[in-house]
């Protein structure tokens, strides 16, 4: 039986955030290189739809996927 994902807040500092950017922030991928790859192989979700612009704008509440890894953009308070 597979477990659920559970999602961590990653907290940023002003909105809105760019896609690329938050995938490195959150440790999703390992530098912007590896979070183009991701996102031209179709392998990130922002709320639960396939993502394909790297420059996408993230705002407060987003969830975004890589594979079983979940995080949500969280304005730090």
């Amino acid at each position: 039986m597979m477990r659920p994902m559970s999602t961590r807040d990653v907290p940023i500092t002003g909105e809105p955030i760019r896609l690329g950017q938050f995938l490195k922030l959150a440790d999703l991928a390992d530098n912007g290189s590896h979070a183009k790859d991701l996102i031209d192989a179709e392998e990130v979700t922002v709320n639960g739809e396939v993502e394909t612009r790297r420059g996408r704008q993230l705002a407060d509440g987003d969830i975004v996927a890589v594979g079983t890894e979940k995080a949500r953009v969280s304005l730090a308070r």
